[in-house]
């Protein structure tokens, strides 16, 4: 994960690095994910998740794209 000061040196570091742009979250949009992420990960029950569950996630913070895909 990177972060940036905005959408216009996202695109000079791409540029420089010549990688095509990835996706871009908001850090609302990183806070909400990494809760639904994290939320379970120190508990004795916690085995990591499966392909349905991972989508799930993504799902439910509106990462649809075909960059999500399992």
């Amino acid at each position: 994960m990177l972060l940036f000061q905005s959408e216009e040196w996202i695109d000079k570091w791409c540029a420089r690095n010549n990688l095509e742009r990835g996706e871009v979250l908001t850090i609302h949009q990183v806070w909400e994910l990494s809760k639904l992420w994290y939320h379970n990960r120190m508990s004795l029950e916690y085995h990591g998740r499966s392909a349905e569950q991972v989508k799930e996630i993504f799902n439910q913070v509106g990462r649809t794209s075909g960059f999500w895909n399992v």
